[in-house]
């Protein structure tokens, strides 16, 4: 058991469960590589056909991230797709951006499929990720204390373990849990349940830390001792739902 100090609050928790994205590592750093990956090679396969190209800006609007004119990604909406939803769901948006466009349903799913397979390769070998302030120091502390900490996110497991392990977080966490382990992501409280489940802890004796209304949802549907959102300045308005908020990880206190 270990004393959880944030935003003048303190809990009495036995495991932390983290969201990923926007809570441990920088979410426009990682995620703003993949999409302008995904955009480009849809485009080529686009231009390919006669057909127009896909505007860097025009998939952000889709998926709910924002670009500098250097190309660079500068922001995204907590509560959009890209932060919230699911692989599929990325692919299915982006399949209609075809078919508007003229490709049938069944080609543009290729095409979006064939996008995947490449910025994979090119996600692989680039290895967008940054961990957010306090994040290290924070993860440390709780293997010193001997606190279970385990990730609950939108992403896939796959993805989940790979941005962790580029950064050599990935041997933190007790658990790591995608979207793709449970029949209904967030809001829904399956992955903490699970999480639960695997470390033998009752949800009512975890906090869970995100960055999003939806972990914030998660949280309370699943009954934890605390929800803490992470969130500064007019982003604090869209975590309804948290217990408390803090900006980032390093405003978070651990004791025994």
């Amino acid at each position: 058991m270990a004393l959880l100090l944030a935003g003048g609050k303190s809990f009495d928790v036995d495991a932390l469960l983290f969201d990923k994205d926007g809570t441990l590592l920088e979410f426009s750093y990682t995620w703003g590589v993949w999409t302008r990956h995904m955009q480009e090679k849809f485009t080529s396969i686009l231009e390919a056909k006669g057909i127009a190209p896909l505007d860097r800006d025009e998939l952000g609007k889709e998926w709910g991230i924002t670009f500098a004119s250097d190309g660079s990604a500068i922001a995204y909406d907590r509560g959009g797709p890209l932060a919230a939803g699911t692989l599929a769901e990325l692919l299915s948006l982006l399949t209609a951006c075809g078919y508007r466009r003229g490709l049938s349903w069944s080609e543009s799913r290729v095409a979006a499929q064939e996008c995947l397979k490449y910025t994979e390769e090119q996600m692989h070998t680039e290895r967008p990720a940054l961990a957010l302030p306090g994040v290290p120091e924070l993860l440390a502390a709780c293997q010193q204390i001997g606190l279970p900490v385990a990730v609950v996110t939108a992403d896939e497991t796959t993805y989940a373990v790979q941005h962790l392990s580029w950064l050599g977080l990935d041997g933190y966490f007790a658990e790591i849990i995608g979207t793709d382990q449970v029949e209904y992501g967030k809001p829904f409280p399956d992955m903490v349940e699970l999480a639960c489940s695997r470390l033998g802890i009752d949800p009512t004796r975890v906090a869970v830390i995100g960055d999003t209304n939806g972990d914030m949802r998660m949280a309370r549907a699943a009954g934890v001792r605390a929800a803490v959102g992470l969130a500064e300045g007019a982003a604090i308005s869209e975590l309804p739902d948290a217990e408390v908020i803090v900006p980032s990880c390093a405003q978070i206190e651990l004791r025994v």
